[in-house]
This record gives structure tokens, C-alpha cells and sequence, in this order.
């Protein structure tokens, strides 16, 4: 599982996108609203990625590194 922050295509307001997630619809959102609420950010499902706003690369890595996942920070 990848963590990045991306800002291309978003006028330089930045997101955190979480890559290489398992392609269970109903665990992706439930993930997805952990970690939303844990980081008190809005967010969103799209293409079996996670879609965090700002940069919450350090909290979401946290997060799921206690739900017992791998994660690694890609990119910059």
C-alpha cells in the first residue's frame, strides 16, 4: 500500500491518495470514513483509491499501519 500527496490537475490544492488498496468496495469505504473522521478532512472513493484533503500522509499511514497494513510513502 502507497501513500502520496498530489496536487497536479487540482489548481495546487493539494491531496493525499492512497494507492494499491484491496478492490472490496464496502471495505473501501468504511477505511475511507476511518480515516476521514481520524484526520477530521473530507474525502472521497475513487477508483479503488482513497482520496484524502491536504496533505495527511503522516496520519492516514498511522491509521492503517494499526488496522495491521504495510504502508510506504511514495513520491516527494
Amino acid at each position: 500500500m502507497r501513500i502520496q500527496r498530489q496536487t497536479k490537475g487540482r489548481k495546487g490544492k493539494g491531496v493525499t491518495v492512497i494507492l494499491d488498496l484491496p478492490d472490496d468496495a464496502e471495505l473501501l469505504n468504511r477505511y475511507a470514513k476511518a480515516l476521514r473522521k481520524q484526520c477530521g478532512v473530507g474525502g472521497s472513493v475513487k477508483n479503488s483509491t482513497i482520496e484524502l484533503q491536504g496533505d495527511q500522509r503522516e496520519s492516514a499511514m498511522a491509521y492503517l499501519q494499526q488496522q495491521g497494513f504495510t504502508v510506504k510513502l511514495a513520491g516527494g
